[in-house]
């Protein structure tokens, strides 16, 4: 999961520094050249340093397949999630290289972003599989009001930074200076963003009222704090940078602060939902 996390924040790096198209080709950084050149400078460094990160993930991926390889036919969900966050990663690859095939194209850069966020999603329910599946840790029952309202606090987490993303590409921070932008009104993009933060505070003091009623979940309770701190540091960091003429640092900042917020809100639902692969106790 923080692997997941940390390229996020370097692909956030690359855009931020205008080093984008850094390599300016994909697979190869530039003709003839799978590493940087001197003339491309600093930018080919960072881009290079960040498509080195994929097979970071990548041997994070196999590993763990390879390690649970023979419990697949008894733990079931670990392994599809291990498939499925190697296939993910692949995935991430082929859009990265369709970004610089397409000279950064906003649309592409979101989607771009959003498989990340997929990843990052993935690998906090495989933590927490990993401890309740392999370790035996047995969870209290939740309400069905709870796993439901987790689950809509969860796609609203979900709607927010994928408007985030639109925001962004409406934004200044193209990753190359003569990369195109969305033509929408900045104001009225930051709006549309902002309304499916304000549902998911509603869904997340919701939550963690009927937690507190039901009692006896603290694993879940402590998630719900989790989230709440995210919303809060996010929030704070979204009013700050936006009245503020979007300064690099918070904007770095508030893409770190996106992907925290999609892993609290995954692991409100995983933990309050009543999903395959939980042993469950009555509370």
């Amino acid at each position: 999961m923080i692997s997941q996390i940390g390229i996020i924040v370097t692909g956030g790096a690359v855009r931020l520094t205008e080093s984008g198209l850094g390599c300016s080709h994909w697979p190869n950084c530039v003709p003839g050249s799978m590493t940087p050149v001197p003339e491309m400078g600093i930018h080919g460094i960072i881009e290079f340093g960040n498509r080195l990160l994929t097979f970071v993930l990548l041997v994070i991926a196999v590993a763990f397949l390879v390690s649970i390889w023979k419990m697949r036919p008894t733990h079931r969900t670990l392994y599809k999630l291990a498939v499925g966050l190697l296939a993910g990663i692949a995935l991430q690859a082929l859009v990265g290289a369709i970004t610089v095939w397409t000279g950064l194209n906003a649309w592409v850069v979101s989607v771009h972003f959003l498989i990340s966020g997929a990843l990052v999603i993935m690998a906090t329910f495989q933590v927490n599989r990993t401890a309740k599946e392999l370790k035996s840790r047995e969870i209290p029952r939740s309400t069905k009001s709870i796993g439901q309202i987790s689950f809509a606090a969860w796609i609203f987490s979900l709607l927010a930074v994928a408007f985030g993303t639109v925001v962004t590409g409406t934004g200044p921070h193209a990753g190359d200076a003569d990369a195109p932008r969305h033509l929408f009104d900045p104001l009225f993009v930051t709006r549309l963003h902002t309304a499916p933060v304000y549902l998911l505070v509603a869904a997340t003091v919701v939550v963690l009222i009927l937690a507190y009623k039901q009692g006896g979940n603290s694993q879940l309770r402590n998630a719900i704090w989790w989230l709440v701190a995210a919303i809060a540091i996010q929030a704070a960091i979204g009013y700050i940078q936006h009245f503020n003429g979007l300064p690099v640092a918070l904007v770095l900042s508030h893409m770190l602060g996106a992907s925290l917020l999609l892993s609290a809100s995954a692991n409100v639902w995983d933990r309050a939902a009543i999903l395959p692969g939980y042993r469950v106790i009555a509370s």
